[in-house]
């Protein structure tokens, strides 16, 4: 018996079915990926491939079971941050079949990010590619999606210009830094939370010359992982207060309930600079920046729709670009389904293949050289057993009208 066919499935939480909290605890770091994969192949899942960003922590996998799949995620979630299994798959999606593909484009195209069009998500799925094929994790099914959505994406950022959004963001936020201090070589910068907006406006400041880099957040191991990224230093994040006035420039991105950065903390941090400016970027949603700073002397805060102000000529342009994005992304999920569904006819076809050769041998020795006879047999013992399904069929009444739509379609006969 031929074993099921394996199905993709995408389950996991992201920052509209889950809190920022609950994806905290979630997050699995490079380093523990292997670990994490290892248990889900203990597990029984065939396939897999861990995503972990600011914005979501999912498992993408190929396997016959999508059920199964799911309950081990979450059983492996569990294990790791302690809390019932139940509890985590009321805040988890599991996605299927074509909605698995879908969401899978989706996510390397970054049209389902927090910030759409933000250029590391690619970046983020290929690391996430190469851990898990380092792993022996990867097999067939899941790379061919993969290979698929990094195709899809490749197309978005060539024929849409969805990315030029978040890249003038960080141009705009460079620009308003050499504004406020001038060289930024001689300024030090520090980015609160791993968001991967931070990230990028960080990125941004330190090629434009950025002499100093910390990161701090309120989980250590996601600041250890951004400072990793960045070539940065790390903070302990209950220092955040007492560290603020040695630093020129602060990139906020941590995307919480509660304030990162309040009032209070920039007066004290402003008194101790002694009139030195310092420029506070909210890279955040929702903003981790009390608007309150903007009110003091000294402080200039922007946030991620005044960067646009600067940046861009509207969000007319990046909306426009979104529905061009997933046109593409539709083409191509159709593209990707329509050739999966042909490779999955590739085993009956080889098999009738095979049966039509083995008859057309025998019946060639039958005949003894004789054409007439020899194609007279050859249609005979060739349509004699769909001749006999199709009778049985026709007679049972209930699946005959689809079955002779299919037999034109097949042999062409109208």
């Amino acid at each position: 018996m031929n074993s099921p066919s394996p199905r993709l499935a995408v389950i996991g939480a992201n920052h509209r079915s889950a809190s920022l909290s609950l994806r905290d605890q979630l997050f699995v770091d490079d380093a523990s990926v292997p670990v994490f994969l290892a248990e889900l192949k203990r597990q029984g899942v065939g396939e897999a491939m861990v995503l972990s960003t600011c914005d979501r922590v999912e498992v993408w996998s190929s396997d016959p079971d999508a059920g199964h799949v799911a309950a081990a995620v979450e059983h492996c979630f569990a294990a790791r941050t302690g809390l019932p299994a139940a509890a985590l798959a009321s805040q988890f999606y599991t996605l299927t079949g074509p909605e698995a593909v879908r969401h899978g484009f989706a996510v390397a195209a970054a049209l389902d990010s927090l910030v759409i069009g933000e250029p590391h998500v690619a970046g983020q799925v290929k690391t996430a590619h190469r851990l898990a094929r380092d792993c022996g994790t990867c097999g067939n099914e899941l790379e061919a999606l993969l290979q698929a959505a990094f195709a899809a994406a490749k197309r978005v950022r060539s024929e849409t210009r969805i990315g030029e959004g978040p890249v003038s963001i960080a141009a705009a936020a460079v620009q308003m830094a050499r504004d406020i201090h001038g060289d930024l070589s001689a300024c030090r910068g520090l980015v609160v939370g791993a968001g991967d907006m931070g990230e990028l406006v960080a990125e941004s400041l330190l090629a434009a010359g950025l002499s100093w880099l910390a990161v701090t957040a309120p989980r250590q191991t996601r600041a250890e992982a951004l400072a990793q990224t960045l070539d940065a230093h790390v903070l302990p994040f209950e220092d955040l207060r007492d560290s603020l006035p040695g630093i020129d420039v602060v990139v906020a991105a941590v995307g919480g309930r509660n304030l990162a950065v309040t009032a209070e903390m920039v007066t004290a941090a402003l008194k101790k600079r002694r009139r030195k400016p310092i420029f506070l970027i909210d890279a955040a949603i929702p903003g981790d920046v009390e608007p309150a700073v903007n009110r003091l002397d000294g402080a200039f805060l922007y946030d991620l729709s005044d960067l646009e102000r600067v940046a861009l000529e509207g969000r007319a342009g990046r909306e426009q670009a979104a529905r061009a994005a997933w046109a593409i992304v539709e083409d191509e999920v159709a593209q990707f389904l329509k050739g999966r569904a042909a490779r999955a006819a590739v085993p009956a076809v080889v098999a009738l293949r095979a049966r039509f050769d083995e008859t057309r041998e025998a019946v060639l020795k039958e005949a003894g050289g004789d054409a007439a006879e020899a194609t007279r047999l050859l249609v005979n013992r060739l349509l004699h057993a769909p001749t006999e399904a199709m009778k049985d069929v026709a007679a049972e009444g209930a699946e005959w009208q689809a079955m002779e739509r299919t037999l034109k379609k097949l042999f062409r006969l109208e």
